[in-house]
């Protein structure tokens, strides 16, 4: 199952963890370096409850955490 928020659309984005080096000008340094890139996600806090629907029944869907505290899904 993807990791996919139902409501908002919300789902994992890329970056970076970026490692610096060094002391900083600021401080009386030369600066700092980036020594190194290492790739990453973000991942959204998506939590699996259960929903009403349009006709009445129930359903077990992936919602984030930022929707449910929205009010944006109706718990049961």
């Amino acid at each position: 199952m993807a990791r996919i928020c139902a409501i908002t659309g919300k789902r994992p984005v890329k970056g970076s963890i970026i490692h610096r080096k060094g002391q900083s000008k600021k401080s009386g340094g030369i600066g700092t370096h980036i020594t190194t890139i290492t790739k990453r996600k973000f991942r959204p806090n998506l939590q699996r409850i259960r929903i009403k629907t349009a006709n009445g029944g129930t359903k077990r869907v992936l919602v984030s955490v930022k929707a449910i505290k929205a009010g944006l899904v109706e718990k049961v």
